[in-house]
This record gives C-alpha cells, sequence and structure tokens, in this order.
C-alpha cells in the first residue's frame, strides 16, 4: 500500500472515493487488527496514510515527528513517511471546523457536551475551544477523572446548548442507535455527529426534528481528507474544492427515494434511473414478495393492512440503512408510518412523483387501489403528506425518460 487508511473497521469507510476524487495516486483502505498495528507501523510499508478509530492515539509512539497542533490535541490522523521517518499530522481539527461552520453553528460562549473520550472528542475538544465556547464537557459511559457520565450529563449539565458526538454509536451497522436522548435538554441549538455513515444518524434525525441546526459528519470526513491530501503530495486545492467534493459524494452516496401515489410510474421511473446511473435499482413491494414468497394482495388478505404495513417497515428498514448510491422506489403507502420516513431519509433523497389523480389506474395487484374510488380515497388522504414529506416534487406530466432526466438534474446540481 502506497497511500491509504488503517482502522480496524472500514467496511463503512468513503475516504477511497474522496482521495480518488481529488488526485491520481491509488488510495486503500487497510483494517488491521489491535495486536498487527505496531508490526504495521514499525514495517513503514507506505507512502503516508490516513489514520481512524481506534488508532489516532496508538500510532503515536511510532512517529519521528508530531506536529504542533496534533500533539496539543494528542490525536494524529495522518502519517508520512519521509525516507523511513514517520511524521504525524492532525487534520481532523481542520475537517470538524469546517463541519461546524458549514452547519452554521456559533460556539462563542456556548455551553459544548463531546460525547466520547478518544481522538476526536480531544479534537472537538480543542476546536470548541478555539471557537469561543465558554464551557466544554466530555461524557463517557464510564467514569473517569474530569469526565462525566451520561447520567451525570442529564442530572447536571441539562443547560447544555450544543452536542458534539465523537463516538460510535448511530454508525452503521448500529444505524438505529442514538448515543443521547434530547429530550432532556432545554437550551439545545446545535448538534454535530462526527458519524457519517448513514449520511444522517438518527442524533441528527432527532435534533432536526425539534428544530434544531444538525449535520453529520460527511463534511468534516471530505474536508479532512482534502487537507490530508495537500500534506502526502505537497500541493495546495482551491478554496472551493471541500464544497465541490463534498456535493459530488453527498450525490453519490445518498440513495434516490420514490414516494408517490400507486400507478404514479415509481417502478419505471426507477428503473430508467438505475440505466441511466448505472446504480442498483429495489422496489420494496418486489422485496415484500420475495421475502414472503406471496403477493401483496395475498398478504393483505390473510394478515390485513396492518400486517402488510409491519412487514414492509423491516424491509424498508433494512434496505434502507444497508445501500448507499440506489435508486429505491416504495410502494404507495410506504410514507404513511414515521419511521419509514425517517429510514428512508437516513441515507436518501425522497423525490414525490406528482401524477394528476385522473391519470392513476386502477390495477387488482393493488388492495388499496384496484377501483376508481379507492384510488381517489387513498389520494385525498396522502396527497397532504407526499408533500411534506418530500424533498423535492417532481410534476409527472412528462414521459417516464423525462421524469428520469429532471430527476438526475435535481440530484446531481
Amino acid at each position: 500500500m502506497k497511500y491509504g487508511c488503517i482502522g480496524e473497521r472500514l467496511g463503512h469507510s468513503f475516504s477511497k472515493e474522496i482521495h480518488n476524487t481529488l488526485a491520481s495516486y491509488e488510495y486503500e483502505l487497510c483494517e488491521v487488527e489491535k495486536h498487527k498495528l505496531d508490526e504495521f507501523m514499525q514495517k513503514r510499508d507506505f507512502a503516508a496514510i490516513n489514520v481512524t478509530i481506534p488508532y489516532k492515539e496508538a500510532v503515536i509512539p511510532h512517529l519521528y515527528y508530531i506536529s504542533e497542533a496534533a500533539g496539543a490535541i494528542g490525536a494524529v490522523n495522518t502519517v508520512v513517511n519521509r525516507e523511513g521517518k514517520l511524521y504525524g499530522y492532525n487534520t481532523d481539527h481542520y475537517g470538524m471546523t469546517n463541519l461546524i461552520d458549514h452547519a452554521k453553528l456559533d460556539l462563542k460562549n456556548k455551553k459544548v457536551a463531546i460525547l466520547g473520550t478518544g481522538g476526536t472528542s480531544k479534537t472537538a475538544q480543542t476546536v470548541a475551544y478555539d471557537k469561543g465556547s465558554r464551557e466544554v464537557i466530555k461524557i463517557s459511559r464510564a467514569k473517569k477523572n474530569g469526565v462525566f457520565t451520561y447520567e451525570e450529563l442529564y442530572k447536571y449539565h441539562s443547560d447544555t446548548e450544543i452536542i458534539i458526538n465523537t463516538t460510535p454509536v448511530g454508525m452503521y451497522p448500529r444505524s438505529d442507535e442514538s448515543p443521547v436522548e434530547l429530550d432532556k435538554f432545554n437550551n439545545l441549538c446545535g448538534v454535530v455527529d462526527a458519524v457519517y455513515n448513514p449520511i444522517r444518524t438518527k442524533l441528527v434525525m432527532e435534533a432536526k426534528k425539534r428544530g434544531v441546526k444538525a449535520e453529520g459528519g460527511l463534511y468534516m470526513l471530505v474536508a479532512q481528507a482534502i487537507q490530508a491530501s495537500q500534506i502526502f503530495i505537497d500541493t495546495k486545492y482551491s478554496p472551493e474544492t471541500t464544497e465541490k467534493v463534498f456535493k459530488k459524494i453527498l450525490s453519490q452516496k445518498e440513495n434516490i427515494v420514490l414516494v408517490g401515489m400507486p400507478g404514479s410510474g415509481k417502478s419505471t421511473v426507477g428503473r430508467l434511473l438505475s440505466e441511466k446511473l448505472n446504480r442498483p435499482f429495489y422496489d420494496t413491494d418486489d422485496l415484500i414478495t420475495k421475502k414472503t414468497g406471496k403477493p401483496i394482495t395475498e398478504i393483505f388478505s390473510e394478515v390485513g393492512e396492518d400486517g402488510f404495513r409491519n412487514i414492509e417497515e423491516s424491509v424498508i428498514k433494512e434496505l434502507s440503512l444497508s445501500v448507499s448510491g440506489a435508486v429505491i422506489s416504495t410502494g404507495g403507502g410506504a410514507i404513511l408510518r414515521e419511521k419509514n420516513v425517517d429510514v428512508l431519509r437516513q441515507n436518501g433523497r425522497l423525490y414525490f412523483l406528482d401524477r394528476p389523480f385522473e391519470e392513476l389506474i386502477p390495477t387488482d395487484d393493488r388492495p388499496l387501489a384496484n377501483t376508481v374510488e379507492a384510488i381517489k380515497k387513498r389520494y385525498e388522504e396522502r396527497y397532504p403528506l407526499y408533500n411534506s414529506i418530500c424533498d423535492k416534487k417532481i410534476e409527472c406530466q412528462a414521459s417516464p425518460e423525462e421524469i428520469a432526466g429532471q430527476i438526475i438534474l435535481e440530484h446531481t446540481k
């Protein structure tokens, strides 16, 4: 390996795609077991690497030189091999600073709680003080000197205004978990989560529902990677590079989720998008049929609508959190459950295919839309909901090819 990233588990990493966007060097992901880290660092068989969980502190004893910033923080995430000597830097500081700025959060005179005590938490603490926070506290599950437990956070620090999560809680595959209960805080005005997979963690989603500014860690990942790449190959990127690369990676990784009435063209448009963008395509109704071995009509007749919705919910959850960069066509009633909308949004952008009522045709394979009267009832019930939960409404008064083209333009702009 010449250039790459080391960590204990890297199946979730987007770093390869980011570095491949930035430069022509080959960037690899290298999982290193804890008992083999010393051997890897002593061998020094690399030109430059990024370092992630849980090795940002463990690599320090192997370094010939550590930058002043990395030394002050006590964590290294970038190592360069210069003629056999290892030089350590911290680009996470730059990444975290840019993430907070991108989220439009003002930390000046704010009380900040940092969840976690690892290398990234040290970086977050330094950034918080650099941005003028009046008080910064660290939170851990275990009681330590100078660190509060979550119970103490809730009991004595409910006046916390900014929360920064640096733990892996909420990271795929534990995407349905949140490290903290937001209901405990009365003055909360901002949440930052260093986790970037899923794109929007449960913590971020819950904060946004409360009207609190919140953002996940993708922007931080991109910003720190850009600074690391500059160190890797001794170059300088233009100021607009971070935003440009962030938008590109976001559009590549976000699922395109199609919602709308039965018969609105979701499956047809979805397959066209899959072909045009070379993305995998999933139809949740097809997945339900495959999982149960039964057609939708039979499922409805056996367990009713509520039983069907339970199966649908489990299928959507499993799919949404396990794929990225896909096209997903949902059943017409999938948006009736808030949990489905939330989980689809964690890794996706929701497009409402708004086809006029008079163009919706009843079919026997749709139990709740098999007559004109049934379609009309569903349309009146669901139309306001489609509008309220979608990220973008697509007027379906053109050909499927043209509709797919509209979505592509919207998703990649």
